[in-house]
């Protein structure tokens, strides 16, 4: 028979779930075994849930019956695409399960940044009574989404409730709903000088690896913000910083960084005008409520099908 290995361990009532989904097929979930037994389990699978280091091995290993994998995260950047592209494995992601946390992170950024929550909390361990003036305000301005995918219409969804200017940016220049004006990706310096947030949304790919640089951070306003909840790669730190320190950019919400973990000693940590979260923006008590969603529904389908129809990441585009 079959097997579905699963390196999460997922809760009895969702094992229960996957099974009666997946007709025909053996469920085995090595998350607790040794490395050695979990990995020969893997190397029978045809089904593998999630993605570690013992998968990347059996990924890499030669004739096996494996045929689908399924990321429990969104991004891929880490996943030997090309490999999967060679021996015909199906790749499906988590895309659309960070949607609700993350938004309301960029927002809980965004107007800490705007109101200067940060600034207060941090005079609050001092028991410092100090009033900021000039606060701005996040109402009637202009956000600027780069990578329009689900995370981004959420946050569109949100701006658009504080009666915001909405530009979109993505690789097909589509519309779509709350955003104003949606732009492609060789109109990014046009919407960069219009924007007084920045929130970088963008799956880190060959095309986007360093796309925001010193150019970049040159074309925004003085006053803008810059948000990163996408990948850290996707921007140059050293140019982000020096905008930081030059007064190019006002100021800067980061969850992700190149380096992981953000050093001890980086500037950034102690920037008045940086908030710094640690990769923590998709964190949420139904993370794997809303991926077992899409398990479930593409579980059905290979079952009765052979082939998955949710999520599946297109090998070429890295997403």
């Amino acid at each position: 028979m079959a097997t579905i290995v699963s390196v999460h361990p997922f809760e009895e009532a969702q094992v229960k779930a996957i099974e009666a989904a997946a007709k025909g097929f053996t469920y085995i979930d090595v998350s607790g075994f040794e490395q050695t037994d979990a990995r020969e389990q893997l190397a029978k699978a045809e089904i593998i849930l999630g993605f570690n280091r013992d998968v990347l091995k059996i990924v890499h290993q030669g004739e096996t019956p494996l045929k689908w994998v399924q990321n429990l995260g969104a991004g891929v950047d880490h996943i030997p695409l090309d490999r999967f592209k060679e021996r015909g494995i199906t790749l499906t992601n988590a895309s659309g399960v960070h949607a609700n946390g993350i938004s309301e992170s960029i927002f809980a950024v965004l107007l800490s940044l705007t109101r200067q929550v940060h600034v207060y909390v941090r005079n609050q361990q001092q028991a410092l009574w100090k009033h900021k003036h000039g606060m701005g305000e996040a109402h009637h301005k202009t956000i600027a989404i780069l990578g329009v995918g689900a995370i981004g219409l959420e946050t569109a969804k949100i701006a658009k409730a504080l009666s915001m200017n909405v530009l979109g940016v993505r690789k097909s220049g589509e519309p779509a709903e709350w955003v104003d004006r949606m732009y492609t990706m060789n109109e990014l310096h046009e919407v960069l000088a219009q924007s007084d947030y920045v929130v970088n949304c963008l799956p880190l790919t060959s095309d986007t690896k360093q796309l925001i640089g010193q150019a970049e951070f040159t074309a925004m306003k003085p006053n803008a913000c810059y948000i990163n909840i996408g990948r850290g790669a996707t921007t140059d730190t050293d140019a982000l910083l020096k905008a930081l320190q030059n007064g190019e950019i006002a100021g800067a919400g980061l969850d992700v960084f190149e380096q992981e973990p953000l050093p001890e000693d980086h500037p950034l940590w102690k920037m008045e005008q940086v908030i710094v979260t640690p990769h923590a923006a998709g964190d949420t008590d139904v993370y794997f409520e809303r991926a077992l969603e899409i398990i479930l529904d593409n579980l059905a389908h290979y079952s009765e099908h052979g082939s998955v129809v949710r999520n599946i990441v297109d090998l070429q585009a890295q997403y």
